[in-house]
């Protein structure tokens, strides 16, 4: 935290254009982004030992803290398999687009006034494009293997992706109404000087959050929302057929994904920044941290959805409800201008 704030007066000798700027605040956010992922990743083993009344990891480092580590190093030291028919272009590319598209969308996250890599006018429409985007690899993987199994696990993928797009669509137009803005910056800026969304006005703000943690969830898949893997092994997606590093890029992007989704969810409706005191970093990464832990107290505590359960979830109930706040906003900033 304390780099990220003591970067600003070198940015402003160094550069006028922001290029400078971009780059290194990327640099810094995308390193603090895949430290949090690591501890993520033994956090959530602890967190689903103490649920299944066990330790967790325990042997590598104190209290098991470098067992991340010691997976990332096993992991590399597994060979490449490459299916004998599979699309080798496609297939070696697919796990580097799916780390580099989830690290993407951060650029436009704002976790201080001043601690974002790039502020885009149109923020809220490059984490939905890009968001969008990542279950692309998904799919080229599963294509590129050559194989039926794999591929099918893709497009049920994208069968997710594009039923859970829509709600978090129609969710990430409340801030957008109500604000005026399309910057993230700007949203979690407006939230700092009236009332975080989620908290007023009453009504859409407080379920909107459901709709992108359900996708963060769905890319993350948590036991209800584990359909493109499934119990048998030849249901399971890209992972059926991609081996060491390609599969710790894979495994990596669900993470990071999850991580930067709770990041906007908290920047879009908790206010940012934005605390009862001493506004700044800390509330920002507090809030994102809460949330990445709600999505996965989701993922150790509920039993796996059918198919058609979940994708009834999504169009019969958040979809309706998405539309429903939509017009509850524009209704809002239409005929209570002055509650704002």
């Amino acid at each position: 935290m304390a780099i990220l704030g003591s970067l600003d007066p070198i940015m402003g000798r160094w550069t006028d254009d922001g290029l400078l700027h971009g780059a290194v605040y990327g640099a810094v956010i995308v390193t603090v982004l895949l430290t949090i992922t690591a501890l993520g990743l033994w956090f959530e083993r602890k967190f689903a030992g103490r649920m299944q009344s066990r330790l967790g990891p325990t042997m590598v480092g104190p209290i098991g803290l470098l067992q991340p580590v010691a997976d990332v190093l096993k992991l590399l030291q597994k060979e490449d398999i490459v299916p004998r028919d599979a699309d080798r272009p496609l297939f070696d590319l697919a796990p580097l687009l799916s780390a580099m598209l989830a690290l993407a969308v951060a650029a436009v996250v704002p976790f201080s006034p001043k601690a974002i890599a790039s502020d885009l006018d149109v923020g809220v429409l490059w984490v939905l494009a890009l968001g969008g985007l990542t279950v692309i690899p998904t799919f080229m993987a599963g294509w590129a293997s050559n194989n039926k199994f794999a591929l099918l696990g893709g497009m049920r993928a994208i069968a997710q992706s594009v039923s859970y797009g829509v709600p978090l669509v129609l969710a990430a137009l409340v801030p957008v109404i109500i604000t005026g803005s399309l910057s993230v910056s700007g949203i979690a800026l407006w939230q700092t000087q009236h009332h975080w969304l989620v908290i007023w006005p009453i009504g859409p703000g407080l379920p909107g959050v459901r709709p992108v943690l359900h996708r963060d969830a769905r890319r993350v898949e948590p036991h209800p929302l584990r359909h493109p893997r499934g119990r048998e092994r030849a249901r399971r997606r890209r992972d059926h057929r991609v081996h060491g590093m390609k599969f710790t890029l894979f495994y990596m992007a669900e993470y990071v994904h999850t991580l930067v989704g709770s990041a906007v969810a908290a920047a879009l409706f908790l206010g940012g920044w934005d605390g009862p005191f001493h506004p700044g970093l800390v509330w920002m990464v507090g809030k994102t941290l809460l949330l990445f832990v709600a999505v996965y107290w989701v993922r150790w505590s509920l039993l796996r959805l059918r198919s058609d359960q979940l994708l009834a979830l999504c169009w019969k109930w958040l979809t309706p409800i998405g539309i429903a706040l939509v017009l509850f906003a524009a209704a809002w900033v239409e005929f209570v201008p002055g509650e704002l």
